[in-house]
């Protein structure tokens, strides 16, 4: 029967850009996801880096099954209980200067209205991102998107423009002491964002800590320096916190670390908990001006209570469950098996990340540093044979690095065990354990 289920996917669908896991997923539940066979599998990327519940959170699945039987979409033009009470709730978790909320449906969409508001907003078009971004697979989103699939589809959007993604592991911006000189790296890079630029800066769009390219985590201190730097040129700051928001990092939103809150914030994944939701969120200024100036985005889920009713929800079981701490404590001990692994295996490079998302960078070794792409095939293969999900980045000359991302909910003993098959993988494929 799986091979019937192969073939007729083979003849039906449409290939997307990833090598499909092989095997058949037929439901899941919390930590795991179960195979046709009825086999578990713990599941340390919370379904697309969204599900930070767990999959069929019973609370979830409450509201879910509430708002279709009431109230689940409605024209575009009206408004609903649900969504006035989410615009509230997240405007008491962020600085007082974001209170403006609009809903959508997926991270590509929120950071598309980004774009446009900022872009209307500053009268200006260019916007500048890492050269790992990944923002989303629209027009916007995807001409401000660096790390993948950039070719063969015509002209980006004009005036998008690429700084350095600071890699601490590879970039070639040091100091004396070799340590990664980020703000050399900084500069360097929006000195060649000016030379290039029609003199129509209008935003810069990253993410805290680049998840599709690499989990690279801006260091301490380089938010503020990039807020500076587009205060400078007159430039907002735009923070995609897709799967950084929400407790994922051990704070409610990654930039907290920093004390920099941006022009505008998208939400997606993680508001959602693996369900299409999505957010934008700006300050009372930047909206007027924005509606002053004729601001549309009137899509067909815009506002939608049942989105709102889901987001409210997570938002609930965040508070109540005290599930930011509990990403920073499991966060702890994730950072610490991690840091063993690197100590034991001359193939684990590189450790990085915050909380619940956190990368391994395997190489051939740790002198050379040499990218090591069949090898993380070849444990993650070894992983999903002992029952472990993980996904691979593997990115020209990058080498395969795995992201780490369970839900907010995993028990201390189901992070541990798959901790001990990740390094059981290790253990088994050859050269890995040398």
């Amino acid at each position: 029967m799986d091979t019937t289920f192969w073939d007729e996917a083979d003849r039906l669908l449409i290939r997307y850009g990833v090598s499909f896991t092989p095997r058949i997923i037929e439901r899941a539940a919390g930590a795991y996801v179960f195979d046709r066979q009825g086999t578990p599998i713990l599941d340390f990327t919370s379904g697309q880096m969204s599900a930070i519940l767990g999959h069929a959170h019973p609370d979830i699945v409450s509201t879910v099954s509430a708002a279709v039987a009431s109230l689940d979409h409605l024209y575009s033009g009206m408004l609903s209980p649900p969504l006035l009470e989410l615009a509230g709730r997240l405007d008491a978790t962020l600085p007082a200067t974001l209170g403006k909320t609009l809903l959508l449906s997926t991270g590509a969409e929120a950071n598309e209205a980004a774009i446009k508001m900022a872009k209307l907003c500053t009268g200006r078009y260019e916007i500048v991102s890492f050269d790992r971004s990944w923002h989303g697979m629209t027009q916007g989103a995807a001409s401000a998107t660096f790390a993948a699939g950039r070719r063969g589809y015509g002209p980006p959007t004009p005036g998008n423009l690429a700084l350095p993604a600071p890699n601490a592991y590879r970039s070639p911006f040091r100091s004396s002491d070799g340590s990664h000189d980020w703000e050399a790296e900084l500069g360097y890079g929006f000195a060649l964002v000016d030379q290039q630029s029609a003199g129509s800066l209008a935003a810069c769009l990253v993410e805290p800590i680049l998840s599709s390219g690499g989990i690279l985590d801006l260091p301490p201190g380089y938010l503020r320096r990039l807020r500076e730097m587009c205060d400078e040129r007159g430039m907002l700051l735009v923070l995609d916190e897709a799967q950084t928001g929400l407790g994922r990092t051990g704070a409610m939103y990654a930039f907290e670390r920093d004390g920099v809150a941006p022009d505008i914030l998208t939400l997606s994944k993680t508001l959602g908990a693996g369900l299409p939701v999505a957010a934008v969120v700006t300050t009372a200024e930047i909206e007027q001006v924005c509606h002053e100036r004729g601001f549309l985005f009137y899509t067909t889920h815009v506002s939608d209570p049942l989105a709102a009713a889901v987001a409210l929800t997570v938002l609930d079981v965040i508070e109540r469950d005290d599930l930011v701490a509990r990403a920073a404590r499991l966060g702890e001990q994730l950072t610490g098996r991690l840091l063993a692994l690197r100590d034991s295996y001359e193939v684990v490079g590189d450790i990085r990340g915050r909380g619940l998302l956190q990368g391994v960078e395997l190489v051939r070794d740790k002198a050379s540093r040499a990218p090591a792409d069949a090898l993380g095939k070849a444990v993650t293969s070894a992983c999903l044979e002992r029952g472990l999900h993980m996904n691979i980045v593997q990115l020209p000359g990058m080498g395969g690095i795995f992201r780490i991302a369970p839900p907010l909910t995993i028990s201390d003993d189901e992070l541990h065990t798959g901790l001990d098959i990740l390094e059981a993988a290790l253990q088994a494929v050859p050269g890995a354990a040398g």
